[in-house]
Order: structure tokens, then sequence, then C-alpha cells
């Protein structure tokens, strides 16, 4: 009777062993993530207007200049220019 009470503490000893390890292991996972974005964030939230830089191909004035755009864009405005009826659909089929 002793071993069988024994055993059943050690088990729960050792199940809230085990959940307060994986309760620590997530609160110090979520603190290193809140203090890694919020150093990534410096500079936005410091600045008075702060923004992310745009990164976009489209937002480069640089590129811009030189004729190179977003591929997307591109795509875009080039289906806009040439739209694809039925009628010029069958004009493409029937010319190959």
């Amino acid at each position: 009777m002793f071993s069988m009470e024994y055993s059943n503490t050690y088990k729960i000893l050792y199940l809230h062993t085990n959940i307060t390890e994986m309760l620590e292991t997530a609160i110090t996972s979520v603190i290193i993530i809140a203090a890694c974005v919020a150093l990534l964030a410096i500079k936005i939230i410091v600045k008075k207007n702060g923004r992310f830089p745009n990164t976009h191909v489209g937002g480069n004035k640089h590129l811009a200049k030189k004729g190179i755009g977003c591929v997307q864009s591109q795509d875009r405005e080039a289906q806009r220019r040439e739209l694809m009826t039925p009628e010029r659909m069958e004009e493409i089929l029937n010319n190959q």
C-alpha cells in the first residue's frame, strides 16, 4: 500500500514539474520574440511618422528612372491594354 501511494505522489510531482518547465519555456520564448520584434521596429516606434521601408521593386526610384518595374504590375498593365474577348480568342486560335 505504501509503494502505491508513493508511486502516485511521484507521478503527480513529475507532471507538475513537466507543466512548470513547459510554461517557463513558453514564457521565455514569448519574451524573446517580443524583444526581437521591439528591436526590429525601434526606428519605427521612435520616429514620429515612422514606417517600414518600401522594398518593393515598384517603390524604388532609381529602378523607375531606368524603366524597370514590377513584373506583376507590367503583366497587369499589358492585360488591360489587350483584353481577351471571346472574339479575340477565336481569332488567335484560327490563325494558328
